[in-house]
């Protein structure tokens, strides 16, 4: 029987906390899916062997460093995974996310900052801009041999080419893999609040915020009040 479940990967204290607080904004809409941590919680003075709340489930990461993510994606306790960045916030009830892997075997958004120079860097293959980097920040993904193979890769060029981001290795890696890709609409990795300002109702909704000021406790929110008022002023009606 497949499981189903969220997956958060944290080092250091920072961090651990920020995925505590990002993994209560999972319970508070989906409180029923299963979320397993894995951190160097031990030696940084959390005692989820007693509760693990608000996580279902924990686990120990030997050797940590800044990106562990590429080496425990791997290691998911779920058959269906979505991974998320602990500076993620979910804001809608988005179960039904997991039925892309059906039919795929790994879904994510397209970097938001992808002009940048420095998401236009080469590893090994120069590739069409039309095919830009995929942020790594909310991963969906099967786990199955060829994915779980993909992630070693991943993990294995990520250590190889001691690059500060990961998602320069990931762009060329799917490029070359036969795995089928599912690209998520922007509004499940929203990195900009300007966007979940100018969106109308009927354009897309935000599901994931995804913001590097969760780090440090700063939920940002926009009320749907506020919204009309940035968008009136904006966009003034004409009389």
């Amino acid at each position: 029987m497949e499981s189903k479940g969220v997956l958060f990967v944290a080092t250091g204290k920072r961090y651990i906390q920020a995925s505590i607080r990002a993994a209560k904004t999972v319970r508070q809409v989906m409180p029923d899916l299963p979320i397993h941590l894995y951190a160097n919680w031990k030696e940084n003075g959390y005692r989820f062997d007693e509760t693990p709340f608000p996580f279902t489930s924990v686990g120990e990461i030997e050797n940590p460093h800044r990106r562990s993510k590429v080496d425990y994606l791997a290691k998911t306790p779920f058959s269906r995974t979505l991974y998320l960045d602990t500076d993620t916030a979910v804001v809608a009830d988005i179960r039904s996310i997991f039925d892309i892997l059906d039919r795929f075997d790994i879904a994510l958004c397209h970097a938001h900052r992808r002009n940048d120079p420095k998401r236009l860097l080469t590893w090994r293959i120069q590739l069409s801009e039309a095919f830009p980097q995929y942020n790594s920040g909310v991963f969906l993904y099967k786990k199955n041999e060829k994915v779980v193979d993909f992630l070693n890769q991943w993990s294995q060029a990520f250590h190889a080419e001691h690059f500060s981001q990961d998602q320069m290795t990931l762009r060329e890696l799917l490029w070359q893999s036969d795995l089928r890709i599912a690209t998520l609409p922007p509004e499940y990795n929203v990195r900009y609040i300007k966007y979940s300002i100018l969106w109308g109702k009927n354009e897309a909704k935000t599901k994931i915020f995804h913001l590097r000021k969760y780090h440090d406790g700063e939920f940002w929110f926009i009320t749907k009040p506020l919204k009309k008022l940035i968008k009136q002023i904006i966009s003034p009606k004409r009389d």
